[in-house]
């Protein structure tokens, strides 16, 4: 206890002193959040020797000193697995760190030299210290807390609602069964577990398709709870007409009412627990968004991948920080939205790309501009995959980009335009985009650490003006 009253007074002092920043990665499942977590540590850990960082200023000039791991706050809190998602990147041939499945934490201390060094070097230093804390949680985890926005009654109306053509196709065996279930009837825990578990299966099988706006998380990835019977619950069809008191009223043992208790034990002891404990203390906040991803499987998943980030961006605290919030009441007061993967199109499209992110989040971000948070659109890539070149056919040259397949194949392809606004039906008629996915470029390919596509500009907007 001692201990922690101890660490908990130095991190108050940090933050007083604005030395401490706590950056949320966020990002749906695909989206890229341990390869970018990687490369960021990767790149301050290492920068001025094997990293390029010419669009951060500390770095650029000289000033950035280096950043080394410490002892995170939360010792409950797994680390996040650094050393592994590098040794992936170095495996012959190279592959893609494993994907989060859990929550992890990690912090850095990073060294830098300030712009005016009078005051430390009057102390007797002429260096600096920022320490950042990074925290990284599954994607599919993230779409539970626009939960706490319904009830039971409402979630089930708003779930028949997100249910699509091809959805409705991959969930049949669930439909088949909870279609015909009376709400009044008196609730079997075994029917209902079996229900359920079909309903998991729909959402896999929709994840694995392509679509994003999946509900509930745990269902997708439940950790500590597989099995349990918090996670034995499902939405109800066929309620936009129902008589919500006539339901709310079922005795306490139909199946209404055993769902809706089910659904309310969820809100008050996974998501409201996860959201209290992590997503309100952020002070910094990175969305990574697989654009090119939804752009690749065609209307439904790009109309779903907009409808799930626009709810998701509602979910989290937006605002200016003065020194009581940022001691006592954090909020996140610098927001990034990036578009990842951008070395999977060739660099012309790149300002297509960001152009595009900003159509998709455009009430997003009006609404934070708004409310005068600052916000920054960008496309990234994490860790490169592929290197641009020309092919000159007839005197004309067009861009191209080389890699190697996850299948093992070198491959010299062009991926298409990237369209500048939200698509249109003639758009997917003609089938106008495809990109392939890339193996990690190998370490000889490379020459040693870890090239990048803007990485550099991320750390500027979400750190940079700590580093002056």
């Amino acid at each position: 206890m001692r201990q922690s009253l101890a660490r908990e007074f130095n991190n108050l002092i940090e933050r007083s002193r604005d030395r401490q920043l706590r950056l949320a990665v966020t990002g749906l499942s695909r989206a890229g959040k341990t390869a970018f977590l990687t490369s960021l540590v990767h790149q301050l850990r290492h920068a001025g020797v094997e990293a390029r960082l010419d669009l951060l200023p500390a770095a650029r000039e000289g000033r950035l000193l280096g950043a080394q791991r410490v002892a995170q706050q939360d010792l409950g809190v797994p680390r996040f697995p650094y050393d592994q998602a590098i040794a992936s990147l170095e495996q012959q041939p190279p592959h893609w760190p494993e994907p989060t499945r859990g929550i992890s934490e990690l912090r850095l201390h990073i060294r830098y030299r300030p712009e005016n060094n009078g005051l430390f070097s009057s102390l007797g230093s002429d260096s600096a210290t920022l320490t950042l804390d990074l925290f990284d949680y599954p994607g599919e985890w993230l779409l539970d807390l626009p939960l706490l926005e319904h009830d039971f009654f409402s979630w089930s109306q708003r779930q028949q609602a997100t249910l699509s053509p091809q959805r409705r196709e991959l969930a049949a065996d669930w439909l088949a069964t909870v279609e015909r279930l009376d709400p009044a009837a008196p609730a079997d825990e075994a029917e209902l577990a079996e229900i359920a578990r079909r309903f998991a299966d729909s959402l896999q099988a929709a994840r694995n398709a392509g679509f994003s706006d999946l509900q509930p998380g745990r269902f997708l990835l439940p950790g500590d709870l597989d099995g349990a019977p918090v996670l034995q619950f499902f939405p109800l069809p066929g309620l936009e007409d129902a008589d919500r008191q006539h339901l709310e009223s079922l005795p306490d043992e139909s199946i209404y009412r055993t769902l809706a208790k089910r659904f309310a034990y969820y809100q008050q002891h996974v998501v409201k627990p996860f959201y209290r404990e992590h997503f309100r203390r952020f002070d910094r906040q990175i969305v990574l968004v697989d654009v090119l991803g939804a752009l690749n499987a065609g209307p439904e998943r790009f109309e779903d991948l907009s409808r799930a980030l626009a709810t998701l961006m509602r979910s989290f605290d937006y605002g200016k920080r003065s020194l009581l919030s940022r001691l006592f009441s954090p909020r996140i007061d610098r927001l990034a939205i990036a578009a990842t993967k951008a070395d999977h199109v060739t660099p012309e499209q790149h300002t297509h790309l960001v152009t595009l992110l900003e159509a998709l989040l455009a009430e997003p971000i009006k609404d934070l501009r708004f409310a005068d948070v600052p916000v920054k659109a960008l496309s990234l890539a994490s860790i490169r995959a592929t290197q641009a070149h020309e092919v000159e056919h007839q005197g004309k040259r067009t861009p191209a980009l080389r890699g190697v397949t996850l299948d093992g194949e070198e491959t010299l392809v062009f991926p298409g335009e990237v369209p500048t606004r939200l698509p249109r039906p003639d758009f997917w008629a003609r089938q106008g985009f495809a990109f392939t996915a890339f193996r990690p470029l190998s370490r000889e390919t490379r020459g040693g650490g870890l090239p990048h596509i803007r990485m550099d500009a991320a750390l500027d907007w979400l750190i940079g003006d700590k580093l002056q």
